[in-house]
């Protein structure tokens, strides 16, 4: 695989041939027709770095061996790469990164020199089974069919997969080649990788996990320009995951909380003038348990009025969107996360301070006199003749 520096020395070897022949005309006072020949002698080893370049430059969409076994080593050791697709990317590196902080080695973020990766066999496979639809339906997109339901499952089998073993759904294509995956049925076996199953029927609705007093010392540090969270006892590091934090009207707020509690299965009460404005109303809509909750399957909440780590119901989507103010991570995360953490733990989040929070009713007044105040159109242009041929427009 071609690293970026060799990408580089490529490049540099290309402008090289071409500035070595224009030197070469200068110094012996050469006009164009003598040049001619010079410049089509380096245009053409020129070319010959660049068809080098194109013919080993890595396929944005390929998948590698080498990184999904990486991923699934990372995700192991509780390094949340994020979803594991068999691309280098962004949170794979600051996975790597963290685990060769946390164990004393140099942070190259590559995995020369890294021991004990040896992921034997790096797939596995997994029978559907009959027990398995029942986290599968029909769910609404709409609140307030949602609320009618009394839970939230998965679109299909496939999202079922996905979530139960922390991969993308193009990769779960990728090496079961020739399986309609659409099309799932108990007693199907599918190709999967090689990390602890997200067991979703081990999940019962717990209203708070009991206190473990021997984690009350840890810390739980969130990055949101980073989009990671850190797992502390002391100096070391024991866990990092990838997080979506809050957007920019709505943003994750910086300061130093504690754990109030964790939900195990909450329900959410989906408000949209909290998603909105971060002020309660009496407009809203209790969304029941499920996988498709938009808090997840889990809800560590702080002591910051609605503000929380949680789960997701669009774990494909860590790290690359906004939230609402809270901080999501994948489902098969947090559920691990939980086991590592209590009540009454430290959280300290850093990141941009929050702008002035909008006034909801200056807002809706605003938009009232922006509809209220008359547009005055621009008169049209007088096109003439040369215009009806393109001459003059810009």
């Amino acid at each position: 695989m071609r690293s970026f520096a060799d990408f580089m020395k490529l490049l540099k070897r290309a402008a090289h041939d071409v500035s070595c022949a224009v030197l070469f005309a200068n110094h012996f006072s050469m006009k164009l027709p003598a040049l001619v020949p010079f410049l089509i002698i380096a245009l053409v080893a020129a070319t010959g770095a660049t068809a080098e370049l194109t013919a080993t430059r890595p396929d944005p969409k390929a998948i590698y061996e080498d990184i999904v076994q990486l991923q699934i080593f990372l995700d192991q050791q509780l390094f949340g790469p994020g979803k594991i697709d068999g691309r280098p990317g962004e949170f794979t590196t600051k996975a790597l990164k963290r685990y060769q902080r946390a164990h004393g080695l140099p942070e190259t973020g590559t995995p020369e020199g890294l021991p004990h990766i040896n992921i034997n066999p790096v797939y596995t496979t997994y029978a559907i089974q009959p027990e398995d639809l029942k986290f599968v339906g029909y769910s609404p997109s709409q609140p307030s069919e949602q609320s009618k339901l009394k839970y939230l499952p998965y679109d299909s089998l496939l999202e079922f997969l996905t979530e139960r073993f922390h991969c993308a759904p193009e990769l779960l294509e990728k090496i079961n080649v020739g399986q309609n995956l659409e099309r799932l049925k108990p007693g199907d076996i599918v190709r999967v990788p090689n990390v602890e199953p997200f067991k979703l029927e081990e999940l019962s609705p717990i209203p708070g996990l009991p206190e473990v007093p021997e984690f009350l010392n840890r810390v739980i540090n969130i990055d949101t320009r980073e989009k990671m969270l850190d797992l502390m006892e002391g100096e070391k590091l024991l866990a990092s995951l990838p997080i979506t934090p809050g957007s920019d009207s709505l943003p994750t707020p910086p300061g130093t909380w504690r754990i109030l509690g964790i939900t195990q299965m909450p329900t959410f009460r989906w408000d949209k003038s909290v998603l909105n404005y971060g002020v309660r109303s009496d407009n809203f809509y209790e969304l029941p348990i499920g996988p498709r909750n938009p808090v997840g399957v889990m809800w560590i909440g702080l002591n910051k009025p609605g503000i929380g780590i949680h789960g997701t119901n669009s774990p494909q989507t860590i790290g690359r969107s906004a939230s609402h103010g809270c901080m999501r991570t994948a489902n098969w995360d947090v559920v691990r996360l939980t086991k590592l953490i209590t009540k009454g733990m430290t959280v300290v989040i850093s990141g941009p301070e929050p702008p002035p929070k909008r006034d909801r009713s200056e807002d809706e007044s605003s938009q009232i006199v922006r509809r209220a105040v008359p547009v005055t159109p621009v008169p049209a242009k007088k096109r003439g003749f040369f215009s009806l041929f393109g001459f003059g427009r810009k």
